[in-house]
């Protein structure tokens, strides 16, 4: 699981409980880096934080980050498929 990989820091504010999530993350095996983005509200509460991939981009994907009424997007570029992608974010958020 040792990787060389790094998380791009281009914003001061991030989700609570995000940054933990994204340090094991970045460790994982073909994951080279980890930028996360823009910060919106939304409607809906989801009490505790959520990652969701949502599109492919080039050279990786768009992951949703999300907790209470707070959205994040968060640019993963990986070798890894998406299924494989899932795995390592369910076993980075245990």
């Amino acid at each position: 699981m040792a990787s060389d990989g790094r998380i791009v820091w281009n914003h001061s504010t991030h989700l609570d409980g995000l940054i933990p999530i994204l340090e094991k993350l970045v460790k994982c095996e073909g994951i080279t880096t980890i930028t996360p983005g823009r910060i919106k509200k939304t409607r809906s509460h989801i009490p505790k934080i959520k990652l969701k991939v949502s599109v492919p981009i080039r050279g990786g994907y768009k992951v949703i980050a999300r907790q209470g009424k707070t959205v994040q997007e968060v640019f993963i570029l990986t070798t890894l498929e998406q299924e494989n992608l899932e795995k390592a974010i369910a076993q980075a958020m245990q």
